[in-house]
């Protein structure tokens, strides 16, 4: 487990005399400014050991099960057997069991802005694990698939999408995780993919990606893949919108270098459209892709964020509504963002040196 922090867990000039101990901050402080001078560029910088101590363990497992679950997979090791049990606890218990009742008959949840709702619910239902072969979750989207349309679209089904990427993303999530992946939309996205590599609402009006419509497509297109869809053309789009994040350093401006939207750097779950940079790294860990130099910066507001107790804080709400109160309390340790944050530091600390 993590020791205490030391001086000594920083990169020191050579002849330095030791000094007294230093304040958590003060020594993260230290060492980003150290690892800006000796990381090389094509590797990741070196990180002090950040595996979860057992008093952090303990308090993100006394939690829900769709967060213990996803603690025993990610950061735990634990058995399959182990891990499985848990996430079925998802239907059943907790935030899940609480969403999953809130669906009405007609398989939508709110009120007059009910695609939008019923979109948000969706997808939190993924990220919180909801076993898609489950029975409950098999009674949820069959009423989507089979009551839920866009009446504007001369009633398109529901699950076919429609006309803005950074919904259609989600929808081909959803559909590819919990019901059966859409060739179709699939490769409507692709076709909207624009030159820079991203996606974009505003577009053909506006030619420059959107971090937001990015995200969103790029975790639909990961789930696609996943549900049997391999292709060198989904392949092929997704590294390139891969590497639009990452040539922006996953926040940066290509032209000043200078942060995008500083609202980036704050850490909120449910993410709902929204892009951060804890979602942005928590993509490239899902998808497997080997950290590099180029995610160093996001991976030290990672750090910045932590409290001394070892916990991630709520750093904010975002105004739209799943009907379920998960986190609410702005400031306060956060187990999504400290899960997340946990595993982020664990996959960026397993690249290969």
């Amino acid at each position: 487990m993590t020791a205490t922090w030391r001086e000594s867990d920083v990169l020191r000039q050579p002849g330095a005399v030791p000094r007294r101990p230093r304040s958590l901050g003060r020594v993260i402080k230290m060492f980003i400014a150290v690892s800006n001078v000796h990381t090389c560029d094509n590797k990741p910088m070196r990180l002090p050991d950040y595996a979860p101590r057992p008093a952090h363990l303990k308090w993100l497992l006394d939690s829900d099960p769709a967060i213990r679950w996803q603690v025993l997979r990610d950061l735990t090791d634990a058995a399959p057997d182990a891990i499985a049990a848990e996430r079925s606890r998802v239907a059943t218990a907790g935030w899940g069991a609480q969403l999953l009742a809130l669906q009405s008959p007609r398989g939508n949840w709110g009120g007059p802005k009910w695609d939008l709702i019923t979109l948000y619910s969706l997808t939190v239902l993924k990220d919180l694990g909801l076993d898609p072969a489950s029975k409950p979750a098999r009674r949820m989207i069959d009423r989507v698939d089979k009551h839920l349309v866009f009446k504007p679209l001369n009633n398109r089904p529901y699950l076919h999408g429609e006309t803005e990427p950074c919904i259609n993303g989600r929808i081909l999530s959803i559909g590819a995780y919990f019901k059966e992946p859409n060739d179709a939309l699939a490769n409507q996205l692709l076709g909207e993919q624009l030159e820079d590599g991203g996606w974009n609402c505003e577009a053909p009006k506006s030619r420059r990606s959107s971090f937001h419509t990015t995200i969103c497509v790029l975790e639909g297109l990961l789930d696609y893949e996943r549900a049997g869809r391999r292709s060198p053309a989904v392949k092929k789009a997704r590294k390139r919108a891969e590497n639009y994040l990452l040539e922006h350093r996953m926040f940066r401006s290509l032209r000043t270098g200078e942060v995008i939207d500083k609202r980036w750097l704050r850490f909120s779950f449910p993410p709902f459209w929204h892009y951060d940079v804890l979602r942005g790294l928590d993509y490239l860990r899902n998808a497997a892709i080997q950290p590099d130099s180029r995610v160093d910066d996001a991976i030290k507001i990672v750090i910045e964020r932590r409290h001394q107790n070892g916990r991630w804080p709520l750093n904010l709400l975002h105004p739209e509504d799943i009907q379920v109160e998960m986190e609410t309390s702005v400031g306060s340790a956060s187990r999504w963002n400290t899960l997340r944050a946990l595993r982020v530091l664990r996959w960026y600390n397993s690249a290969t040196w």
